[in-house]
């Protein structure tokens, strides 16, 4: 059925339905089928059309870490949480502080490791 979804949502690339909503949406049915880098680039897009989506925002930075990019989704999950929290998108701006102080941590027990 994603995939199904995923056709469709292509088909309306260029077109009239174009947008923030198509990109994130798209962004999402990828994440969901295992796609997690072609996902990251899809809601990267939407945040070129709308920078101020903050479910994008969220939604970039669990694909950056599916993809293994823990230092760009901490980078996505901290810009989210200056958008939302300007828009007032007090849940948003929440879900994505919880998510970056988990990646934080990780990120500073693999340095300790190295280290």
């Amino acid at each position: 059925m994603t995939a199904a979804i995923i056709a469709n949502l292509e088909k309306m690339l260029g077109g009239p339905r174009d947008g923030a909503m198509l990109r994130y949406s798209l962004g999402n049915e990828l994440l969901k089928a295992g796609e997690a880098a072609a996902a990251a680039q899809r809601f990267r897009e939407a945040l070129e059309k709308d920078a101020h989506y903050s479910a994008a925002w969220k939604l970039l930075g669990k694909a950056l870490t599916e993809a293994g990019d823990p230092t760009g989704a901490l980078t996505a999950y901290e810009q989210g949480i200056a958008v939302a929290e300007k828009r007032g998108d007090v849940q948003a701006a929440k879900e994505m502080n919880v998510f970056a102080r988990r990646l934080q941590k990780a990120l500073l027990s693999e340095q300790e490791k190295n280290a």
